[in-house]
């Protein structure tokens, strides 16, 4: 985790881009050919986010490597890169490659969020016209009925944004709480529903977008979405449209 933390070595970023073995770039560094931000680099030394780095004077072109995250965000984190809120999810991850989130979780809500460098990839993955599924478990603050239930599953008004939500899969899982499957992102859509029948939300925790599960993560931790996974994501949006979306459950 330290190299996450902290950045990545010069002489694994010269490597990575092209340049040189990383023998070779620390030979290239004691010799003083390789700068960071107009300072002369040293041995050991790693190169943060938004960080330029010099070669005998030209600037290193490195083309980052696709990253998609699998994070557990806790509750209190917003989904936002926006750095004039303190507790944005771009800080508290503190990942060396500039990440943004696939969508949002609301400050209050907790579980999976993906997290990437791929502009075309949140698109397809966000846009409610592909329906890809997202999973939650849900607990409220009183006894759940047939009637409740039902309801919630085949379409809600949502009176401050002039619709009505998509039929949906609902299943009970305890007396006060449930499982719900959405195809779509609606601004504050589960509470909203819920909110409807009488209900409010005490625990919203997403555990599934698409085919990449929560699985054991706990609060705060992230993993690498593995090649399985990302080549049957690549497969269940290959056909998806593009363009702007935004979730917010």
């Amino acid at each position: 985790m330290e190299e996450k933390q902290a950045g990545i070595r010069i002489n694994k970023y010269l490597s990575m881009a092209g340049i040189c073995s990383r023998r070779e770039a620390d030979r290239e560094l004691l010799a003083g050919h390789v700068k960071i931000d107009g300072r002369i680099a040293t041995a050991g030394e790693r190169v943060r986010s938004g960080e330029q780095v010099f070669y005998k004077g030209n600037p290193v072109i490195w083309k980052e490597e696709p990253v998609l995250l699998a994070v557990y965000k806790p509750r209190g984190i917003v989904c936002t890169a926006q750095k004039k809120e303190k507790d944005n999810i771009i800080d508290f991850l503190n990942y060396p490659v500039r990440v943004y989130p696939v969508g949002r979780l609301d400050k209050q809500s907790e579980g999976l969020i993906l997290m990437t460098n791929e502009g075309d990839l949140v698109n397809k993955i966000m846009r409610a016209g592909n329906f890809h599924e997202k999973e939650y478990l849900v607990t409220v603050n009183k006894p759940l009925t047939e009637g409740f239930l039902q309801g919630m599953s085949q379409g809600v008004p949502i009176l401050e944004l002039n619709t009505v939500t998509r039929k949906c899969q609902v299943e009970r899982t305890g007396q006060r709480s449930f499982r719900i499957i959405l195809t779509q992102g609606l601004n504050r859509q589960i509470r909203r529903m819920c909110e409807y029948f009488g209900y409010r939300v005490v625990r919203l925790k997403r555990v599934r977008i698409m085919n990449i599960c929560l699985g054991e993560l706990t609060a705060g931790q992230y993993r690498d979405v593995s090649v399985g996974e990302r080549e049957r994501l690549n497969e269940m949006i290959k056909n998806s449209r593009s363009g702007p979306a935004v979730w917010n459950v």
